[in-house]
């Protein structure tokens, strides 16, 4: 099946692609910092004061925008015991209220961490061991949130237009999908 490669696809591959170097960055960025704070401390008696708060605002950025990297790649866990036993239509139709209520979710958190971001940007606190605004690193949350609405959005669009019957992936599917792909038993000796 040939896919549609027009201007919408090139640009949903270039978000991904982002999306996937960010989370990458932002485990890289947080190894070095911590290794480089175990060498200073322990070879060169000496502590970066800073080290742990940035590799904390890394860390919360690495949780932000995971949320939606796991939504767009189906690795959210779901107990879906009850639902497997509904038909297909209505455990699609389930799945579509199921979407819709995570987008009210994401929705909500979304305006109430904008809110909180544009509070903390009023008052001007700065953080405790790095000398910028803790508006800057806080502004992951609604950045992640905003990624999550686009990510459950597109899930709502393929259970709708009937491209995909579930609001997650199907953990026994990937599980086999995973063995099959494997080497072979026989091979492996």
């Amino acid at each position: 099946m040939v896919r549609n490669q027009g201007a919408g696809s090139t640009i949903r591959r270039f978000v991904d692609r982002c999306e996937s170097f960010l989370l990458a960055a932002l485990l890289t960025l947080m190894t070095l910092i911590t290794f480089a704070q175990v060498i200073a401390r322990y070879v060169f008696n000496y502590s970066f004061v800073w080290a742990l708060e940035l590799t904390t605002f890394l860390f919360g950025g690495l949780i932000f925008f995971g949320i939606s990297y796991g939504v767009r790649v189906g690795a959210h866990i779901g107990v879906d015991v009850v639902v497997r036993l509904l038909s297909e239509r209505v455990a699609r139709r389930v799945a579509l209220v199921a979407a819709v209520l995570c987008l009210v979710y994401a929705g909500i958190v979304f305006v109430g961490s904008w809110i909180y971001v544009g509070k903390m940007y009023d008052i001007g606190i700065l953080a405790q061991d790095m000398p910028i605004p803790q508006w800057v690193p806080k502004l992951v949350v609604p950045l992640g949130f905003a990624m999550l609405l686009v990510r459950f959005a597109e899930v709502l669009w393929r259970i709708a237009s009937g491209r995909q019957s579930s609001l997650l992936g199907d953990e026994v599917q990937d599980a086999l999908k995973h063995r099959a792909d494997g080497p072979d038993e026989e091979t492996a000796r």
